[in-house]
């Protein structure tokens, strides 16, 4: 496949968080450029960006490889979560715009239809939907930039099961965005901590020293 050089990023972290390059997997750049149709430059580029990002490493006598995460740095990127989402909320909530209630009302009424029809196979998209909304709903460019990379890590490091109550789980998320809508951003804040530590649960993380780390010379190009 061919791609643009400026989203050869995403390619590899999409790559990466999807399991076609498992970890400790090496990342050769001549690999990777044959791979998505550019050259090897883009490639280099990425595999930095990617190492600053902590989804890649590079080790001695070996190059660039797929990180390794520990347990340990999984339960850490939760915590971290759980700090963020609600600072982003409470800043949505003074920062907001109207274009942003109207789309986070229209995903509150979607999921929440759908939850209650049981039609939950698009719900999981739907959620991650709300969340993005919501950040960039905060007007904070750093803060919106880290969510969005932790979203990836969180899928990369874990499997994220369908709320257990999905009713409860949307009511949640439509309480979040009247208070969001009033401007009121300690009780935005606070729903969104109590939503974030309830849907923690809802994580497991995947076996990853199990699974075979892939050697990019045998992913076709």
């Amino acid at each position: 496949m061919r791609i643009p050089a400026h989203t050869v990023v995403t390619a590899i972290r999409d790559d990466i968080v999807s399991g076609v390059f498992g970890p400790g997997g090496r990342l050769t750049e001549e690999v990777l450029a044959r791979r998505y149709g550019v050259s090897r430059v883009p490639v280099r580029e990425a595999l930095r960006t990617l190492e600053s990002e902590g989804f890649v490493t590079t080790r001695r006598h070996a190059g660039a490889c797929v990180a390794e995460p520990t347990e340990q740095e999984a339960a850490d990127l939760l915590e971290l979560r759980m700090l963020l989402e609600p600072l982003a909320a409470a800043r949505a909530a003074r920062r907001r715009s109207e274009a942003h209630l109207k789309v986070l009302r229209g995903l509150v009424r979607l999921g929440q239809e759908r939850a209650r029809r049981g039609q939950g196979e698009d719900l999981r998209s739907l959620g991650g939907w709300f969340h993005e909304t919501l950040s960039q709903a905060s007007g904070s460019p750093g803060l919106i930039a880290l969510l969005t990379q932790m979203r990836h890590k969180v899928a990369w490091m874990y499997v994220v099961e369908a709320p257990a109550r999905p009713v409860e789980s949307w009511a949640e998320h439509g309480a979040i965005v009247d208070a969001v809508a009033r401007g009121d951003a300690e009780r935005a804040r606070a729903l969104t901590a109590v939503h974030v530590d309830r849907a923690a649960g809802a994580h497991r993380m995947r076996v990853r020293t199990l699974q075979p780390a892939v050697n990019t010379a045998s992913v076709p190009h």
